[in-house]
């Protein structure tokens, strides 16, 4: 069993999210409340107790759904898993690749918690609110989801943020450009182009002022070189150098996440289990989609931990 951890991205949040592993494990409360700490506010109060629409800021459902990883991670790591010599690779979608490179060891828990609240704040503020969009094309090939890019663009930018398998294009850009594309999908046979309620176009030209910002960012944080490699999102494919990690951290934030070519690499390289480690199953379900001989399991709870422990340490 060749095995690697992913690591959910937004959207994967939910009000009450690692409560359960606050209560069972004193690791998973150390994580929550070094976060806490770093980011200088009670962060797990609002993960715990909500309101849904404060967790849902993009500020906080990215460190928050990192803490949640990080707390499956240290708990596992406490009940005796080395990463090292258990997992081979590690892939998070989105943010998700930030949780990946601290369960890695290339940042650390606290600096990982400020650069993805700086990315949120600076994702949030790279566009003014209503003048970009996503929209999620379901059922199009992806040649056909660029020639739609192509044709909208008359009206403004587009492009495809994630490539997430299964047959799920999400395109994001200026709000009438991507409007534009949603129709001309739909035209061309698409079964559903469906616009997001998000708050920004992630993963998009106009994201280039908070590409600036994670540029800045990144160079005055300590940054060590992954135990395991990491299939970042910009190459799906698996990169071990620390500055080569941030500068594609930096090309993610207006770049696309490759996730269905992640998980057919993961396949095509004997990956076999492809753990789920954080809030919810996303991952796993697309897992599924993409390849049927990778195997995706989510582990947030404590019988999820008992279970991969048993599995892994055996």
């Amino acid at each position: 069993m060749t095995v690697a951890f992913t690591f959910p991205g937004q959207g994967s949040q939910a009000v009450g999210m690692g409560k359960e592993l606050a209560e069972n494990f004193a690791e998973a409360r150390a994580v929550f409340d070094e976060v806490d700490e770093a980011l200088g506010e009670k962060l797990s109060s609002i993960m715990f107790e909500g309101p849904e629409e404060t967790l849902t800021l993009t500020a906080n459902a990215q460190p928050a759904l990192m803490a949640v990883s990080m707390a499956v991670i240290r708990v596992l790591q406490a009940k005796g898993l080395d990463l090292k010599s258990k997992v081979s690779y590690v892939a998070g979608h989105s943010l998700g690749e930030y949780s990946a490179l601290c369960a890695a060891g290339t940042f650390s828990l606290a600096d990982t918690a400020r650069l993805l609240r700086i990315r949120g704040n600076a994702m949030q503020a790279a566009v003014p609110v209503g003048v970009g969009a996503m929209a999620a094309i379901i059922g199009l090939e992806q040649v056909d989801v660029i020639a739609v890019c192509e044709e909208a663009s008359a009206l403004g930018s587009v492009q495809i943020a994630n490539d997430n398998g299964g047959g799920q294009l999400v395109i994001s850009g200026e709000k009438a450009a991507v409007e534009k594309a949603a129709a001309l999908a739909t035209d061309k046979g698409a079964k559903r182009a469906i616009l997001l309620p998000v708050s920004a176009p992630f993963h998009s030209t106009l994201m280039a002022p908070a590409a600036d910002a994670m540029r800045e960012a990144l160079a005055g944080v300590a940054k060590s070189n992954p135990i395991v490699p990491v299939i970042a999102n910009v190459r799906a494919a698996p990169v071990s150098d620390a500055d080569e990690i941030a500068k594609l951290l930096v090309e993610q934030v207006t770049g696309q996440v490759r996730w269905r070519e992640t998980v057919e690499w993961f396949a095509a390289n004997n990956v076999t289990t492809l753990y789920e480690l954080g809030s919810g199953k996303v991952l796993t379900g697309l897992a599924r989609r993409i390849d049927k001989t990778v195997n995706g399991i989510a582990v947030n709870t404590a019988a999820d931990i008992d279970a991969a422990v048993a599995a892994l340490m055996a």
